[in-house]
C-alpha cells in the first residue's frame, strides 16, 4: 500500500545491510513517518512489547526476524539452549496474538532442524521472508472473498456500502493489504463506492490514528467517530457490513480482539447488521475451545487510559485525561462469542464461526490434540 503515493510494507530489510530490519514506527503515526531499525532480538522484543509494531501477522514477522537476528548474534555455547531462550523471550513480548508463538514455534523447529548447515544464516532468513510472504498472500486472498461480500450489497442497494471497522487491522497491521481492511481497498480499486466508519478505538487510537491514516493516503471515503457511535448508527440504518480482524481465533469460533469489538457485534446482531471476522490461518488456535476461559487477555499500563497523545505545534504531546487520584484499567483485548459472527474471512475462503464450518476449510487441523496454549 501507499504512504505519500510510495508503495510501502510495514517490514523489510536495510538496504545495502540484510542484518538490519526495518519498520514503520506506528507510535509516530499519523504525525510523523520514521522508520525503526531491529538489529537484535533484544530490539524485537521491545518493537512488538512497546507496539512500534502491532497487529497480530505483523507481530508474528517480526518476531520470525527477531529469531534470525538471534542467530546472527550467537556467539558460543549451547545453541539450541540459546535458541530456545530466545524463543521464550520473544513470546513473552505480547501474550494475546497467537500468531507471535505460530511464528517463533515454527522458526525454532526450522532452525535446529537445519543447525548443522554452513548456510544456516540465509536459510533462516529466507524462511522468516516466506512467512512475510505468506502472510501477505494471505491477505490478498482475505480481500478476493470479502470483495464478494461488498459486490453484493453493492447490487442490492446501488448506493455506496457503509462499512465499521474497530481497531486497525489494515496493512500497517499485516505487512500489506491488511485483513479488515483488504476487501474495502479491492472494492475501492474495482470502482464500489465505499465509505468506512472508523472507531477511534481507546485508549491508544488505532482507529484515529492507523485506520484513517491508511485510507486516506488510499483515497477511501471514511469519517472518524468515538467508539460508542456505532450502535446508533445502526439503529438509523447508516451501517451495511461490520468487518474486524482478530488476534486469535478458537477451533470453536470465539474471536479475541481489540478492546470494544464484543459491544460492536452484540449491537450488529441487534440490529440485523451482517458482522464479519476477517483472519489468516496463522490467526487461529487450534488447542483451544473455549475463548472466554482459555485465550489471555493482556493488561496494558494504566497510563494509555490516564493519558492521551495528539499533536500541537510543539510535536506530538501527552495530557492526563483523568483526575490524579483516580485509577485506571487497560484492558487490551475483549472476546466476541461464535454465536454473535456472521462468518470468517479466510484465505481459503468464508466459513461459519464453528468447529464444523472451520474444519471445513482447513481439514488438517481435524486431527489437531487439545493441549493448554503455550503462550502464558
Amino acid at each position: 500500500m501507499k504512504i505519500q503515493g510510495k508503495q510501502y510494507q510495514t517490514i523489510w530489510l536495510k538496504e545495502g545491510n540484510p542484518e538490519i530490519v526495518q519498520v514503520i514506527d506506528q507510535r509516530k503515526l499519523p504525525f510523523q513517518f520514521e522508520i525503526f531499525e531491529l538489529k537484535t532480538v533484544e530490539d524485537a522484543f521491545f518493537a512488538i512489547k512497546e507496539m512500534v509494531v502491532r497487529g497480530a501477522p505483523l507481530i508474528g514477522v517480526t518476531a520470525a526476524c527477531g529469531m534470525y537476528q538471534a542467530i546472527l548474534n550467537f556467539d558460543e555455547g549451547d545453541f539450541e539452549k540459546y535458541i530456545n531462550e530466545k524463543a521464550d523471550y520473544l513470546k513473552s513480548s505480547r501474550p494475546t496474538a497467537v500468531n507471535l508463538a505460530f511464528a517463533v514455534d515454527e522458526m525454532v523447529e526450522f532452525i535446529l532442524s537445519n543447525k548443522p548447515d554452513s548456510e544456516l544464516v540465509q536459510k533462516v532468513l529466507q524462511k522468516a521472508t516466506s512467512l512475510k510472504e505468506k502472510e501477505i498472500e494471505y491477505s490478498n486472498k482475505i480481500g478476493e472473498f470479502g470483495l464478494e461480500i461488498i459486490e453484493e450489497i453493492y447490487q442490492k442497494n446501488k448506493q455506496a456500502v457503509n462499512i465499521l471497522t474497530h481497531c486497525n487491522a489494515g496493512w500497517l497491521a499485516c505487512i500489506d493489504w491488511g485483513t479488515a481492511t483488504a476487501p474495502i481497498y479491492k472494492a475501492h480499486l474495482k470502482g464500489i463506492p465505499v465509505h468506512v466508519w472508523v472507531d477511534e478505538t481507546r485508549p491508544r487510537n488505532q482507529g484515529a490514528r492507523l485506520t484513517a491514516f491508511e485510507l486516506s493516503e488510499e483515497g477511501v471515503p471514511h469519517t472518524v467517530i468515538p467508539d460508542n457511535t456505532g450502535g446508533h448508527l445502526m439503529q438509523h440504518g447508516l451501517v451495511d457490513l461490520v468487518i474486524v480482524g482478530s488476534d486469535r481465533t478458537t477451533a470453536t469460533g470465539d474471536v479475541a480482539n481489540k478492546i470494544g469489538t464484543y459491544l460492536k457485534a452484540l449491537a450488529a446482531k441487534d440490529n440485523n447488521i451482517p458482522f464479519y471476522v476477517a483472519l489468516p490461518s496463522s490467526t487461529f488456535d487450534f488447542t483451544l475451545e473455549d475463548g472466554l476461559t482459555g485465550i489471555p487477555i493482556e493488561q496494558r499500563d494504566a497510563t494509555e487510559v490516564s493519558e492521551i497523545e495528539g499533536w500541537t505545534e510543539n510535536g506530538i504531546q501527552t495530557v492526563r485525561l483523568i483526575p490524579e487520584k483516580s485509577v485506571a484499567a487497560n484492558y487490551g483485548f475483549d472476546v466476541t462469542p461464535a454465536r454473535l459472527i456472521t462468518g470468517l474471512l479466510t484465505e481459503r475462503g468464508i466459513c461459519k464461526a464453528k468447529r464444523e464450518s472451520i474444519l471445513e476449510l482447513f481439514p488438517e487441523k481435524g486431527n489437531t490434540k487439545k493441549q493448554e496454549s503455550n503462550i502464558k
